[in-house]
Order: C-alpha cells, then structure tokens, then sequence
C-alpha cells in the first residue's frame, strides 16, 4: 500500500515548499490525545497548560489512521503563511464541503458519528465551521504560538538545507532524500505505508511542507481541489525542544557524550538510522557509528522491520535514563 504521485516536467517547475502555522496547530492538537506517541515533543507537553481547552471536536476529525478534512489545513498559498490569512481561509469554507469532509473523516472513527461529539459535528455546517475555527484559534494560542519564533526557526532551518541539497544535487537528489518514508525513482514521487492513492500531476506543481509536531508521519494531500502537498517531518527535530532537560540527563551527555545521550533520549519508540539521522540532523553514517557504541554497552538493541533494522532501548538502557 502506498500514495504515488507522477510528476510532469511541468511539475518539476512548479515544486515549492512553504510554511503552514495552520497545520503546526492541528498536528499539536493531535498529539494531545493518550493514543499519540509524542516523541520529541515531551518536553513541549510538559509545559503547555490545556485545562481551558476542549478540543474534542478536533481530535474527532483527526484519526490517528483515516482521513482529516481537507478544509482544516488546506495547503498554504504562500511561502510564509500567516496564522490569521490561513484561519480566515478556512472560515471562508463552502459550508456544504464542510459537511461532506465531517462524514467522510467520523466515518473513519467507529462509533465517532454516534458519539456526542460526533453529533455536534452532524449539526448545521454554519454552526459546525465556527465552532472549529474558534477551537483552531483557541489552539494555536495556547499550543502554538508561544513557541512558534522557535519551531519557525527550525522550519527555516529545514527549508534552506533543502535548498542547499537542490541546488547541489537538482530535484532528483530533493526527492531521493527528503525523508527516509519517501521514494523517487522516473518521475514518481511515492511514500511508502498507509492508504493506496494515485494522482497524476498535469502542471498544479507540487508543494512541500516541513513540519515539526507531524514528528512520525509523511502526508500526502491528493484530493481535487487542493494542490498536492507532501507533509514532511522536518529535519533536526531532536534538537527542537532541550534535549538534556534535567542535571542527571546532561551528566549522561558527560559521561557517553552529548549525540549518544540525545540518541539515546529519543528512542522511547524504534527508530531506522536514516530516521534518526533525519530527526538529528546528523549523517546517516555519525548515527551508524554512535549506534554501534550504544549496541556495544547493551544500551540499544536492533531488530529488522521489513527491509530495515529499527534501533530501541534495551532495559538497560532504559534503567541508565531512569537512574
């Protein structure tokens, strides 16, 4: 199972990458939710205060595997998307494609469309947008926007190192390595996992969107009317928010050095080498090289996961973080 998309040559023109605060709000609040893993971003959870927020109509149309609606972050039109233009945007929806994209994404819930939410979602579309777009608004307030200058920055940060890599090596070499879940090969773009879509390109261009709470995931946009899009999680994440967040943790950094003790953080779920090296910001063969160290001192153990070898804490591991 897997989402291609073929580009024309057209289309290799029109490849664009832009910023969306819209999408950085929705993702935060998916990773709200008991069922998320939260991988880096445990220290971002620790210091937001949500007791004022019920974002359960959200977290609704947002199932871990099934669709969102498309109206919610439709992709950004411009490089440097604004919170408020994209929020306004959405509040300008057809309130009969707001109806349609509910059922289609409560239907991927079972139970959702029974639930009391869910029937609130079922309600008059008019009532339906803006009770979302205050919640949306209400999100990025409180989740977002305190610390978007720092995860604006390490955005900007993946996009000019993607620049740099175009540059150097043409889209072939982009696409070869923009993301470990990403396949390039004769002018199809292909990620691999999940749902099996298909959308031929003829000249809507394709735009590419870095971000930092989608950690785990690779989306693909390919519903008319949107221009496709390719959500991606941005590289160096491992370094978004203070690695060694307590005086035990930096002494590990001491004692195994600071890249082991950040690999070594976050692997609270297993991780391929080329994973890691993305969410570092590191070389593929550094990450080898301090794995090895780590699998050494019976810190991390790997297991092979289809056609790679996934690298996880052992207990003792676990017990040199604890202790």
């Amino acid at each position: 199972m897997a989402v291609t998309l073929r580009l024309s040559p057209a289309d290799l023109l029109r490849c664009r990458f832009a910023i969306s605060p819209m999408l950085e709000t929705l993702s935060a609040v998916r990773l709200l939710s008991p069922r998320e893993r939260i991988g880096p971003h445990r220290r971002w959870l620790d210091t937001v205060d949500t007791r004022e927020l019920d974002l359960r109509p959200i977290a609704l149309l947002q199932p871990r595997r099934g669709y969102t609606p498309d109206f919610l972050s439709p992709p950004p039109v411009s490089p440097h998307a604004r919170f408020e233009d994209e929020l306004a945007a959405v509040a300008a929806t057809d309130h009969d494609r707001v109806g349609a994209e509910v059922r289609r994404s409560l239907a991927d819930t079972p139970g959702a469309a029974e639930s009391p939410t869910g029937q609130l979602l079922l309600g008059d579309p008019t009532i339906v947008l803006q009770t979302l777009v205050s919640l949306v608004k209400q999100a990025w307030e409180v989740l977002v926007e305190p610390f978007w200058p720092h995860v604006r920055g390490l955005l900007d940060a993946d996009v000019g190192f993607q620049t740099r890599r175009l540059a150097d090596g043409g889209l072939d070499r982009l696409f070869a390595e923009l993301h470990p879940r990403l396949r390039w090969n004769n002018g199809v773009l292909t990620r691999e996992y999940g749902d099996d879509e298909h959308r031929d390109l003829r000249g809507e261009g394709l735009a590419l969107v870095p971000s930092a709470f989608k950690w785990d995931q690779v989306v693909v946009i390919v519903d008319p009317p949107w221009q496709p899009t390719v959500i991606y999680p941005a590289r160096g994440l491992g370094t978004l928010w203070q690695p060694l967040s307590t005086d035990r943790h930096a002494a590990l950094g001491r004692l195994i050095g600071a890249t082991r003790a950040a690999l070594l953080l976050s692997l609270d779920d297993p991780a391929s080498t080329t994973t890691l090296a993305h969410r570092h910001a590191l070389a593929a063969g550094t990450v080898s090289e301090h794995l090895s160290v780590l699998r050494d001192a019976g810190f991390v153990a790997g297991e092979r996961h289809r056609h790679e070898i996934r690298y996880g804490r052992t207990p003792l591991g676990d017990a040199v973080l604890r202790q």
